[in-house]
């Protein structure tokens, strides 16, 4: 079945699988399904015995699912359920575990549900369209603290309580309910040079904030160190700044902060060890033909004996 064309391109394809260093009978999971891209190239290289646990929490994403294979397994959840969910197919252990954090074109290119500033429409910005509050449920709840700190946090905003006090005194008219009330509220704080970096972090500071974006890379990181077998492989791509710090202090340390323990000798307890002094970067030609690729970083670490 080809991958379907609302899509994105898998990026870093032939990398990220090679760092899985798949085992023919193995156990795996792609938790961040989307297009299949991953799961396919994973799937051609398993053998009959191995195992594909797939998840995500969209819908629309099982349009995708490769038909007729016994080896594959889908999970439309959260990937910060995944312990859970190895637990209830009795998968103990995973030989590798890939996670691809970007946003989909098809998210980003929808015109219903607010990814975007491109488009006018209700701001939603759920990945699960099904349950949770929605960016505009954000705005019209949170106080003017709160707001200030997401977008500090997750769009590192500089002026960040000017955006949230403007946003404050506009919902006194009325809620703000679309990409087009939340774009001509802060466009007069904005300025026109830097306008369109400064709206991308705004919608990438409420995305995170609707689906619990950081929180649920946590869970997952520490649901993966636990199921890893060792010598078993974590293959993340990252797209920015605050998730790919996670994600190295993970690798690192085995916390999100980075904090490394030692026992009585002063050995490092850290469940991963990192491979490659540095994150694999996409080619010039793949960043050419495929623009989301332009800030991806791939990284990867091999589960320990430490327990």
């Amino acid at each position: 079945m080809p991958l379907c064309p609302a899509y994105h391109i898998p990026v870093l394809l032939g990398p990220s699988v090679d760092g899985l260093d798949i085992r023919p009978d193995g156990a795996y999971a792609d938790v961040t399904f989307g297009g299949g891209g991953h799961s396919r190239e994973i799937l051609a290289r398993l053998g009959e015995t191995g195992r594909l646990y797939a998840f995500d929490q969209d819908a629309e994403a099982e349009a995708n699912l490769p038909e007729g294979d016994e080896r594959f397994t889908f999970v439309r959840s959260n990937f910060r359920y995944l312990r859970n969910w190895m637990r209830y197919y009795g998968q103990e252990h995973l030989d590798g575990l890939l996670a691809d954090l970007g946003v989909s074109s098809r998210h980003l290119d929808s015109q219903s549900r607010g990814f975007s500033f491109r488009f006018d429409a209700p701001l939603d910005m759920r990945m699960n369209a099904r349950a949770g509050r929605t960016a505009a449920d954000i705005l019209r709840l949170a106080d003017e603290a709160r707001l200030a700190d997401i977008f500090h946090l997750y769009g590192e905003l500089r002026q960040a309580r000017r955006l949230a006090a403007a946003l404050v005194q506009r919902r006194a008219e009325g809620p703000v309910e679309t990409v087009g009330q939340l774009c001509d509220t802060l466009r007069p704080l904005l300025g026109r040079e830097r306008e369109k970096k400064e709206l991308a972090k705004v919608f990438q500071a409420l995305r995170i904030e609707v689906n619990h974006e950081m929180d649920a890379l946590i869970e997952m990181l520490q649901a993966a160190t636990a199921l890893l077998r060792p010598g078993g492989r974590l293959v993340v791509l990252t797209y920015h700044s605050l998730e790919d710090r996670i994600v190295k202090n993970f690798m690192r340390a085995g916390n999100a902060e980075g904090r490394i323990e030692e026992d009585f000798y002063g050995n490092r307890l850290a469940p991963l060890r990192p491979l490659g002094g540095k994150p694999v970067l996409p080619t010039a030609e793949e960043q050419e033909s495929n623009p989301r690729s332009r800030s991806a970083k791939l990284r990867t670490a091999i589960r320990t004996e430490y327990n």
